[in-house]
């Protein structure tokens, strides 16, 4: 696996936005602006602070035991929510990254609040209409705290 055939798969999974943040790339469950989660986050360049090519969640049995292979450490500010992040790409094969994506997918869905799964449901043309009226609402508000 690597970074492009990482970001291709993620891209893939459904519902899925990705944003530039902390020096590199976050995937995120749906769209921020609805109360969309992120799964996944990948350092392409070896950026700090974000310094391993990739972070996702785990879940607590799986993080056990990823903590005893090689290659794999508790994830910097996200271990106590059992994510882990490779040190390197070769600490899984590539069908072991895509079913440790889909997994990371599946976990930070079923963690979502009934009402933005309500909206990841609905059309993408309702969804997009939806997710601009919401940032419009975000922008307006931030704007009128920076005012007092």
């Amino acid at each position: 696996m690597n970074a492009e055939r990482a970001r291709t798969f993620l891209l893939g999974l459904p519902n899925v936005v990705e944003t530039a943040q902390w020096g590199g790339l976050v995937f995120w469950v749906g769209d921020k602006a609805i109360g969309g989660k992120m799964f996944a986050m990948m350092n392409p360049e070896g950026v700090v602070p974000m310094q391993h090519p990739m972070t996702v969640p785990v879940g607590a049995e799986r993080f056990a035991e990823l903590m005893e292979v090689e290659g794999f450490v508790p994830a910097p500010y996200l271990a106590r929510l059992k994510w882990v992040s490779a040190e390197r790409w070769d600490a899984f094969r590539d069908r072991e990254w895509e079913e440790a994506f889909v997994a990371a997918h599946a976990i930070t869905f079923e963690k979502m609040p009934p009402k933005v799964k309500t909206v990841l449901a609905m059309s993408k043309a309702a969804q997009k209409r939806l997710i601009t009226e919401r940032r419009k609402v975000l922008a307006e508000k931030s704007k009128a705290k920076a005012k007092k």
